[in-house]
């Protein structure tokens, strides 16, 4: 890890009320890590949690089975996708 630490070269910068900052400076205290340590690291958590959360798709058994029967046997196109067809080739413009 001191290679990576050793690397970093981008700068973030963050303003905060006193109370936040004393609270971030406590919790990376009981945690025995510098406040840009644990900034950095519980940012980066949190920005790997939502990004998981918007990029993964989590199905349940049934809606597992749902989607691989519709890749291994997909269904053609039902009136209203060909009606939205029509309607997206009449209405947008390729240059």
């Amino acid at each position: 890890m001191a290679n990576a630490a050793s690397s970093r070269t981008a700068r973030l910068e963050a303003r905060v009320t006193p109370e936040q900052k004393a609270l971030i400076e406590r919790a990376a205290a009981y945690e025995g890590r510098s406040v840009s340590d644990f900034l950095v690291q519980r940012a980066q958590d949190a920005a790997r949690a939502v990004i998981e959360k918007h990029e993964v798709l989590r199905l349940n058994p049934g809606q597992s089975k749902a989607f691989v029967e519709a890749l291994l046997q997909p269904q053609g196109p039902n009136d209203a996708l060909r009606r939205a067809a029509e309607e997206y080739l009449r209405n947008v413009v390729s240059q």
